[in-house]
């Protein structure tokens, strides 16, 4: 099920009066006429090594080769690690800044601060991402699950795809008796982070693992990184997994309808994902943009599941802060944003947008 792009862009605009308020929270692309390469990019020549979030490689690759085309003398380097090998990069010095599909935990943020002589590690967010709930199986299209299904189900607690509970949840589909194969991320990843606090928010007596980036509960296959879980349950019949919507666009994968706490079975498009990210906060304080989301909205048509993909780089301190303050200005610009809508990605909304270009321009 391919999202149609326009009604994608069309949704995103939705996004545009986001509700901010401050309380104290690998696959190329080749970029279009009104894509990343039309922006202007204020060029800074120098190397920058970063690495992390899987989830945003397909952005990084688009941007890289729309700024690298217009700046000679940049080389930029990102590879899709995973969110939490990206941020222990980062704290050990060894990646200039880092992607992660979550903000920097309480434990993290002093480490990474300790990086930056004189300033703090900044969680920029820099693209919004919806999470897929895909699957594979033979003959049955249009699934959809409820919260309480769907933790079962990756808590090892529903096991047969003609359970009761799915049964529930599609009335009219014809279920198999065959072993449901959940899929999960074996690496550290901040897609699972996201996946895991939605479970943990949504159906919190069926979900006993919390979240965190690292997959905690019990069975089920890992996968490394967005490409590898979109791999497995591409070729493996009876699957069910979690990837972000441009793996899963790329792979045609089959994608869920998830219940919302308006009690709507929402199907993933851009209007849906928009109306769950307009209900965002800033938890972060001054150039710190940390969003919180409610994954229990009760937004009616909105998508529950989605994700941020942050930039965590240094506000100054970092010898680099000339080149990495170059290249993420170029990605936090209109031009920039306007490519992700053609990978399956959200541009950020403007108001945030203007906000993460402000911080960006402030990295000394």
């Amino acid at each position: 099920m391919k999202l149609q792009r326009v009604g994608y862009v069309a949704g995103i605009a939705l996004t545009a009066t986001l509700a901010l308020t401050a309380c104290g929270s690998d696959n190329e692309a080749t970029p279009s006429a009104g894509g990343a390469s039309a922006a202007n990019a204020n060029c800074v020549a120098g190397q920058i090594t970063a690495q992390g979030s899987s989830a945003q490689k397909n952005a990084m690759d688009e941007w890289i080769k729309a700024y690298q085309g217009q700046c000679a003398d940049a080389k930029i380097g990102y590879e899709g690690t995973g969110s939490g090998a990206g941020i222990q990069a980062f704290i050990a010095g060894t990646a200039d800044f880092a992607g992660s599909d979550s903000a920097l935990k309480e434990e993290e943020q002093p480490q990474a601060d300790a990086k930056c002589a004189g300033g703090q590690a900044l969680n920029l967010p820099m693209v919004i991402g919806p999470i897929a709930v895909v699957y594979n199986l033979d003959g049955v299209d249009g699934l959809q699950f409820s919260p309480e299904t769907l933790a079962g189900i990756f808590a090892g607690k529903v096991t047969k795809w003609d359970d009761a509970k799915i049964k529930a949840d599609n009335p009219s589909a014809k279920l198999p008796s065959t072993a449901i194969q959940s899929v999960h991320r074996s690496d550290e990843s901040g897609t699972t982070d996201n996946f895991t606090k939605y479970l943990s928010k949504t159906a919190e007596s069926v979900w006993t693992f919390g979240n965190a980036k690292a997959w905690k509960a019990p069975g089920g296959t890992g996968a490394a990184k967005s490409d590898g879980v979109a791999t497995q349950v591409k070729g493996t019949a009876g699957t069910i997994s979690y990837v972000e919507l441009s793996f899963a666009e790329n792979s045609d994968l089959k994608m869920a309808k998830i219940k919302n706490g308006a009690g709507e079975y929402a199907e993933l498009t851009g209007e849906s994902a928009g109306k769950t990210i307009a209900g965002a906060k800033i938890a972060g304080t001054g150039n710190d943009l940390k969003l919180s989301i409610d994954y229990a909205t009760k937004e009616a048509g909105a998508y529950p599941i989605v994700l941020v993909t942050y930039e965590i780089a240094c506000s100054k301190g970092s010898a680099k802060a000339a080149a990495i303050k170059g290249f993420l200005s170029y990605t936090a610009s209109t031009g920039g944003q306007q490519a992700l809508a053609e990978l399956g990605y959200a541009p950020l909304p403007e108001t945030v947008r203007a906000k993460v270009e402000t911080a960006v321009a402030a990295i000394a």
